[in-house]
């Protein structure tokens, strides 16, 4: 048999044990700091990466967003009829018809700029289409600043034709994004342009020109001016061959260099990353509309973050070990002290003797608890064995009571059905009807010492309320039954009724004389029993102020117990999802909807 193994610690002091968890929670602080400076760089990395990875297609998102408003101003302006009053027609217009059309076209495409920061604004420019050269009188250089001339529109014909117009005609109406480089008196003013080809409307093969928006590169960049690169980052973006289209350092035009592996054939949307020496790179392409979104982050900077966040693991590490240390310090006075003298006091003491004095509750921590409940338990069993003898003193009276109870009724009950018997014998049929009722009102009411009663049971005791009211005042009110067999053999409080009756009689009809009706009805409602008393008083009633007092509000009167007290015991036996609810009743009277769940003997004894 081998030998059973030891715990090392228990060889050990409390002291030598403490010293040691000192060890063993300081240990791995330190670990995790060399292992966290190792890995910070790294980690750091990929999560700029991932962070910037979803900013870039967010920013590419808003970026094709800003186009495509630009997209549909040109269509506004494509399809005006002004626009396409400009295509050629065989009809021969005179030189003022062409001065007012380019009139027109000209006062329209400049009400259409959007205005951008720092003075700039989207200009739109119509290049139509003349190969008959009857505009002579029209400016011939267009000037993409706005600066020497105001005219938005300028022709062509088939020898004049651009590079760049000549691929806005091929896109056939769809967007193209274009570098244009020969604006200007002197063709050297540089612009991305937006174009699109101007067809006519009616055949859709009929050519007007080609529609630019200029300064596209001035939008694009206040689109990059809402993103926070570190310091040195730049965003890019370039067309299928890498060539700038827009950026934050002015390289517009230029092709940009990306890292071996970046280019791709890609026809599908996709965001890839490369992290190389020098910088993050995190591309995002859009293969449809041959575009590349490009971020550039210097390794410098994240590593100029990195030395920070060192600093602060260090810092932490450092405070973290001093506060160990005092914490340790405090938990070896506060402790060490009264476990002591809780382990002499468990030495010595005996079970059942008891204490010399009622221990005092010095401290609300664990231990204190621990040193008030050993001080406090032999006290404890002692009182838990009188009151044990209590409890059983006090049930047997209870049972007692309850079997007078019991007995008690039974003789009120034959007393009150030997008077009844009495009366009938002596013609006295009037008081000996209101004795029965009596009689069988008391019954229900006692129920033997039951909550519940049937539902049978209790309209039984309602109808001999009812009869007695009439017969004790003379009322002349009618009631009316309408009960479903149904329900009839499910559970509910008992004297539930006869209160909601009581308030329709005194509230309700009592002045009304034959003209009072009061109705009850009972009837299934899907899993529950819904059962209604109505009547048609006059009187105005403030059923929000009832309703409020059902269901305790502070803030309304505190009369009502009758009606509180049936809601209260409905939703004790039941549910707070049950109760009492008062609303108007059509055209005039006070209706109180009791909701009960549908509940027989059966099931209340299955429930006990």
């Amino acid at each position: 048999m081998s030998p059973k193994l030891k715990n090392p610690l228990t060889r050990m002091n409390v002291r030598q044990q403490l010293i040691l968890l000192f060890l063993v929670l300081v240990s791995p602080v330190f670990i995790l700091n060399w292992y966290a400076n190792t890995k910070a760089e790294g980690i750091l990395k990929e999560h700029v990466t991932s962070a910037y990875e979803e900013l870039n297609k967010q920013n590419h998102f808003l970026i094709n967003r800003d186009i495509d408003t630009v997209s549909r101003i040109m269509t506004t302006i494509i399809q005006n009829p002004i626009t396409q009053s400009m295509i050629k027609t065989d009809r021969e217009e005179t030189d003022f018809e062409r001065v007012v059309k380019y009139g027109e076209m000209n006062t329209m495409l400049g009400s259409n700029s959007v205005g951008l920061f720092g003075g700039e604004a989207v200009y739109y420019f119509l290049f139509v289409y003349d190969p008959d050269n009857n505009y002579q009188f029209a400016p011939a250089i267009p000037d993409i600043d706005k600066q020497n001339n105001n005219s938005s529109v300028f022709f062509y014909s088939d020898l004049m034709k651009t590079p760049w117009i000549e691929d806005a005609l091929k896109a056939k109406g769809k967007g193209v994004l274009a570098l244009i480089d020969n604006f200007g008196p002197k063709a050297n003013q540089e612009t991305l342009a937006y174009l699109r080809a101007v067809n006519s409307i009616t055949n859709g093969k009929s050519v007007v020109g080609v529609l630019v928006a200029t300064k596209m590169d001035k939008k694009i960049e206040e689109s990059f001016s809402t993103v926070s690169l570190p310091e040195g980052g730049q965003i890019y973006l370039t067309d299928w061959s890498n060539r700038v289209l827009a950026s934050t350092d002015n390289t517009m035009g230029q092709v940009l260099k990306l890292p071996q592996g970046m280019d791709t054939d890609s026809s599908m949307e996709e965001t890839t990353n490369t992290i190389t020496d020098d910088a993050i790179y995190v591309v995002h392409t859009k293969y449809a509309i041959n575009q590349k979104l490009v971020y550039t982050i210097p390794i410098k900077s994240l590593l100029q973050q990195q030395s920070a966040l060192k600093q602060v693991i260090q810092t932490i590490s450092i405070v973290y070990s001093l506060f160990a240390i005092v914490v340790m310090m405090y938990f070896w006075r506060s402790l060490m002290s009264p476990l002591r003298k809780l382990a002499m006091f468990a030495r010595s003491h005996e079970p059942g003797k008891p204490l010399a004095r009622a221990p005092q509750r010095e401290r609300n921590d664990e231990v204190g608890v621990l040193i008030y409940s050993v001080h406090n338990m032999a006290n404890r069993i002692n009182d838990m064995i009188h009151n044990q003898y209590d409890m059983e003193i006090r049930q047997k009276e209870s049972q007692l009571r309850l079997l007078y109870q019991q007995i008690n009724p039974h003789l009120l009950y034959n007393t009150l059905e030997s008077i009844y018997w009495k009366s009938s014998l002596e013609g006295n049929t009037g008081s000996a009807e209101m004795i029965k009722e009596l009689s069988k009102l008391m019954r229900i009411s006692l129920s033997r010492g039951r909550e519940l009663i049937t539902i049978e049971e209790e309209l039984e005791h309602a109808t001999a309320y009812t009869s007695l009211q009439q017969k004790r005042y003379e009322y002349g009110f009618a009631i009316r039954w309408e009960v479903s067999d149904e329900v009839t053999g499910n559970l509910i409080p008992k004297i539930t009724l006869q209160p909601l009756i009581e308030n329709a009689i005194i509230h309700g009809v009592m002045n009304m004389g034959d003209d009072g009706e009061i109705i009850v009805r009972v009837r299934p409602d899907g899993g529950n029993v819904c059962i209604t008393v109505e009547d048609n008083g006059y009187k105005e009633v403030d059923y929000a102020a009832i309703n409020g007092v059902l269901r305790d509000d502070p803030s309304e009167s505190s009369s009502g117990y009758g009606i509180k007290n049936v809601n209260k015991r409905i939703q004790l036996h039941f549910g707070n999802h049950y109760g009492l609810r008062y609303e108007a009743r059509e055209p005039e009277g006070t209706r109180v909807v009791v909701l009960i769940p549908k509940r027989t003997i059966a099931d209340h004894n299955d429930e006990q």
